[in-house]
């Protein structure tokens, strides 16, 4: 139990739909969460910069009115106690504060706290930002939640140097950023909201898409199991499934189409092949079991009528022999692995060869040979397939020829192939048999076939051999007019 849930886990982590989830899930929410972290750090630093120019913007107002004030002009008891100016800078100061949410100090040079919007005037400051902002430069510092300056308030001594100048005093702003994380947690609020809903969206998508995209697939899988198990694909219904498919699912279902047309081709031809083979073997023997039960059943026969049966018994094993011989050739010749034994020989001389051969046999109808050369060819070929090649033609063109008919066989050849007819002056061909000529044991006129001793495997054979050259043959036929084959081969043999 428990290792077929793991197997189905495994089965689901492996499949394609699971994988495409994943993908648009992942190509979806990691670009969502990267840009939702950007813009909330873009949001942040830009709400903060504001902020910050807002501050100082606020220093700039608060610098001028102080050194307008002269708040540095006079003594301490001065100005705590007769300048009606100082107070009415005071007032002006703590308005400005009010105004931009700040607490501002005006401290002199001794340390004293001449204002302080807060609750500290009147006493000496001790903060480390003040002391360096009395040594003449200008001082911030921010914090988790405030920012603060110090800006130096000084005069010349009729220098323009820095050092010649004399500092009478800071003023200390501090801006509190207490704004700021609520901004920013209001702000990952929003983001968080936002990139869940991205997030669910991303989910709903993915399995939207993972389904849309795995469907055509499991269409052809289905096919594939409806075959498998012997049920018939209605193709016009087939084709309207996915006709709105991708192109590339559609090519692979036209394609698996295709092959499922070419397996159960090959598989009636191989059905038919049995069919055919058991019966080709099996008339032979018919033949020799009636005759020899003729011979058996009958006593005192004259011995020339036994001669006769004895000849025919003889003729059927001779023709059994002949079918198992050329089945195990052809045989040979469809293995992929079939040895092609190539050399450079004179094609001229086997033709010659092939043709004297055969002149007795020629001769015996009355039929002539006409051999026509247009030039030498030297090709590389298995001297011994290409000859039986050219003995197939040439014998069926003198066997289904008519008495005192003609066999021309003409050889030629060009820069790159050369080329081998045999044409007759027989019963012909109909354009319907004309298509299945080089199928095994295929006969166009079976009765006649018999007569001459044919096994109907000669002309696949001869196709085999010349597709093992990769070349190529033809036939060109009418009936009543003949029949001419057409071979083309390489001069140079391809590896």
């Amino acid at each position: 139990m428990k290792k077929n849930l793991i197997d189905k886990i495994r089965s689901v982590l492996k499949s394609l739909k699971f994988r495409v989830f994943i993908i648009v899930a992942l190509a979806v929410i990691v670009p969502t969460l990267v840009s939702s972290i950007f813009i909330y750090q873009v949001a942040l630093k830009n709400y903060i910069e504001k902020k910050i120019e807002n501050f100082e913007n606020a220093n700039t107002v608060i610098r001028n009115t102080v050194e307008n004030g002269h708040f540095f002009d006079e003594t301490v008891e001065d100005v705590e106690t007769t300048n009606n100016a100082v107070l009415q800078n005071n007032a002006k100061i703590e308005h400005l504060a009010k105004a931009h949410q700040c607490r501002v100090q005006i401290v002199n040079a001794k340390s004293y706290i001449l204002y302080d919007s807060g609750s500290e005037a009147g006493k000496t400051s001790v903060a480390k930002i003040v002391r360096k902002g009395l040594a003449g430069k200008k001082q911030s510092a921010q914090y988790y939640d405030a920012m603060e300056y110090v800006i130096p308030v000084v005069i010349s001594s009729g220098s323009s140097d820095a050092e010649n100048q004399i500092v009478l005093g800071v003023i200390y702003t501090r801006y509190s950023l207490k704004d700021v994380d609520v901004y920013s947690t209001n702000l990952l609020r929003y983001v968080h909201m936002a990139g869940s809903l991205l997030v669910i969206f991303a989910l709903i998508l993915a399995w939207v898409l993972s389904i849309v995209f795995t469907n055509p697939i499991q269409r052809i899988e289905n096919s594939i199991t409806e075959i498998s198990q012997a049920k018939n694909i209605d193709k016009a219904q087939e084709e309207a499934k996915t006709k709105n498919d991708y192109s590339e699912v559609m090519e692979i279902s036209r394609d698996f189409r295709a092959l499922v047309n070419r397996l159960t081709t090959q598989v009636r031809s191989q059905q038919e092949f049995v069919s055919n083979v058991s019966h080709e073997l099996k008339t032979p023997i018919t033949s020799m079991k009636i005759l020899a039960d003729s011979l058996l059943g009958q006593q005192g026969m004259p011995e020339e009528l036994y001669q006769e049966f004895l000849q025919d018994i003889s003729k059927e094993i001779d023709r059994e022999n002949n079918i198992i011989t050329d089945l195990l050739e052809l045989v040979r010749m469809e293995k992929s692995t079939a040895e092609v034994n190539i050399s450079s020989v004179n094609i001229n001389e086997i033709v010659e060869t092939i043709l004297r051969r055969l002149k007795p046999i020629a001769e015996s109808k009355n039929i002539e040979l006409i051999f026509e050369s247009f030039r030498p060819v030297i090709a590389d070929v298995d001297e011994i397939k290409f000859a039986s090649v050219v003995n197939n033609l040439v014998e069926n063109a003198i066997k289904y020829n008519n008495t005192d008919g003609t066999v021309t066989t003409s050889l030629n050849s060009d820069h790159q192939y050369f080329y081998l007819k045999v044409t007759d002056t027989g019963i012909g061909i109909s354009e319907e048999a004309q298509e299945r000529v080089f199928e095994r044991f295929f006969r166009v006129d079976k009765a006649r076939t018999r007569e001459t001793g044919g096994s109907g495997l000669g002309l696949a054979i001869t196709k085999e051999i010349v597709d093992k050259h990769h070349g190529s043959i033809k036939v060109h036929s009418k009936e009543g007019e003949g029949t001419t084959f057409t071979v083309r081969i390489p001069l140079k043999y391809i590896k």
